[in-house]
């Protein structure tokens, strides 16, 4: 490979800070963010719903990509300057 490729079955250097900010929230408060992308998911927005799917699986012990988890950071990042402005 060449740098800055990633090669086959490596994950995004970024995703393991990401996994480390998801980890950091508080479990009750993870729990509330399922719920509340399951609510907005049923709305039909399609970011909730893969987000709240993704949230439930790490919560459960399951494996997840690096890109599911960076998209799941930076929403919830996103939600949470939202909350502060």
């Amino acid at each position: 490979m060449t740098p800055g490729t990633l090669n086959p079955g490596e994950i995004h250097p970024a995703a393991l800070d990401a996994m480390a900010y998801i980890r950091s929230v508080p479990t009750q408060d993870l729990f509330n963010l399922v719920e509340a992308f399951a609510s907005v998911a049923a709305s039909g927005n399609r970011s909730a719903e893969v987000c709240g799917e993704t949230l439930q699986r790490i919560l459960n012990g399951e494996p997840v990509s690096d890109r599911y988890i960076l998209g799941l950071a930076w929403s919830m990042k996103t939600m949470e300057t939202m909350e502060v402005e």
